[in-house]
């Protein structure tokens, strides 16, 4: 421990935030961190526990503990170095990883977990610029690898696989590389320049990357099969869950990634033109997500004149309550930065009618009340409480049902899950057909970045241990 007993006597310090009066101005990350010493303190609050119950809460498997010591005694390049062995990518989850980690802090029991988040991107930061962060030099094998998707599932196997000395490409059917981190995040959230300086260091490494590229379309599965020893799948889940509403069609109505991936792209001049702009427009979000929420922030950034935001579930409480006990992920209300900036709130509501002609107008909307029924959760429509607003923008962020079948997976004929997702283990992450390996929301179904990280590992150990079984 950097402080015995540090826990006690030291609190909680969180990075602060650019007003944000000011902050939704722009679309630039707007975090203001913590110094070094400031973060020293913060990393000796934690109590380098017997049972380190922060590693239940990371699938990645981070030594917390261990750089956090490092960093209370100002070793940041130790710091760095247990960070690196398990982590890919911290620069990512220090900054979009909703952190179980601290969810499961013993310290949380009771007192404000560690901040191990922040500690985290300081670590990684400070590498950066201290030249710690450099291309892998090793000795090649010979052995070729095309991975089909740039996200981080993509990304974090390709990492892996450089480090072993296999020879990498990476297809992506979009211009740049990311997939959702690119895409799906807003800038203010993840700047695009923090992925673009991760891609250099692994162009340097020897990885290729290919753009705008659609495999069964561009390239065949023929040519993967000859060209490369193993393929691996890591397209995501992208697929959005729809909702069956009267006026679906209604010119107005979108999916939210096709929102924020269009201001994404205008932001970093991929289109110079916004076909979808909330300027002065009334918006309802439906969805009570991490992506309704960014919904929300990007539409109070193009002045949009209102924003609502709406989930069908309860209200969540404000503490834990005894069917969700620690270390399991609390089932809290959480309050984004974006939910802070404006707008409203609303929960118990579910959406019944899109109104409009050719061109929405108007969203009908009722209250719903969750019941028990033969065991079973569902929910009774409340009686009288149907409204009709007025909207421009509807963005429906209610979660991805499986990857796109059509081409790119179609076309290799490897086996699906009865969700569309393909039939591959956690153990080896090997498809139905020989040599092909998917890893991430394209085989686990939708969830977390430090899961897709964490699958695009074990994807390249399974890959190079398939390797060393041909020798």
């Amino acid at each position: 421990m950097g402080i015995i007993g540090a826990y006690l006597t030291t609190k909680r310090k969180d990075e602060t935030f650019q007003d944000k009066s000011d902050r939704i101005k722009h679309f630039n990350e707007f975090t203001i961190p913590l110094t070094k010493e400031e973060l020293k303190d913060q990393a000796s609050r934690c109590m380098d526990c017997g049972v380190p119950f922060c590693h239940s809460g990371c699938p990645l498997g981070n030594v917390i503990p261990d750089f956090n010591d490092a960093v209370a005694h100002e070793d940041w390049e130790t710091a760095a170095k247990y960070l690196f062995d398990t982590n890919s990518f911290p620069e990512f989850t220090g900054r979009v990883c909703p952190a179980p980690c601290e969810s499961s802090c013993v310290l949380s029991i009771n007192q404000p977990a560690v901040s191990i988040k922040q500690i985290e991107k300081r670590i990684v930061e400070t590498a950066y610029e201290n030249n710690m962060v450099k291309p892998t030099d090793t000795e090649p094998t010979g052995f070729k690898v095309a991975i089909i998707g740039s996200g981080p599932a993509g990304l974090a196997a390709a990492d892996k696989l450089l480090s072993y000395g296999h020879d990498v490409t990476v297809y992506e059917k979009d211009k740049h590389f990311g997939g959702l981190l690119r895409y799906g995040i807003p800038d203010f959230k993840l700047d695009k320049k923090i992925i673009e300086r991760r891609i250099s260091i692994m162009e340097q490494s020897g990885a290729v990357f290919v753009g705008s590229t659609e495999i069964g379309k561009d390239i065949s599965h023929a040519e993967l099969d000859n060209s490369y020893d193993a393929i691996l799948f890591a397209t995501g889940s992208q697929v959005p869950r729809d909702v069956t509403v009267e006026g679906r069609e209604l010119q107005g109505v979108h999916f939210a990634m096709e929102y924020l991936s269009q201001s994404n792209k205008h932001n970093s001049k991929e289109i110079s033109e916004l076909e979808i702009n909330a300027k002065g427009k009334k918006v309802l979000v439906i969805g009570g997500g991490d992506t309704g929420s960014d919904c929300l922030g990007t539409a109070i950034r193009q002045g949009a004149e209102k924003v609502t935001q709406i989930d069908i579930v309860p209200k969540p409480p404000e503490k834990r309550i005894g069917e969700n006990p620690w270390p399991e992920y609390p089932l809290t209300q959480k309050t984004s930065t974006s939910q802070k900036e404006g707008g409203e709130r609303l929960w118990n509501i579910q959406t019944t009618k899109f109104i409009g002609d050719g061109k929405l107008q108007a969203v009908e909307m009722q209250e719903v009340q969750w019941v028990i029924k033969e065991g079973k959760r569902t929910f009774d429509t409340v009686e009288g409480s149907k409204v009709i607003e007025e909207y421009d923008l509807v963005f429906i962020a209610a979660g991805f049902l499986s990857p796109i079948i059509d081409g790119v997976i179609s076309d290799s004929k490897v086996k699906l899950t009865e969700r569309n997702n393909i039939q591959a283990n956690e153990v080896d992450y090997k498809t139905s057909k020989k040599k092909y390996f998917a890893a991430g929301d394209v085989r686990r179904g939708q969830s977390l970045v430090v899961w897709a990280l964490t699958e695009g590992r074990d994807a390249a150990k399974s890959i190079d241990k398939f390797f060393k079984e041909q020798k």
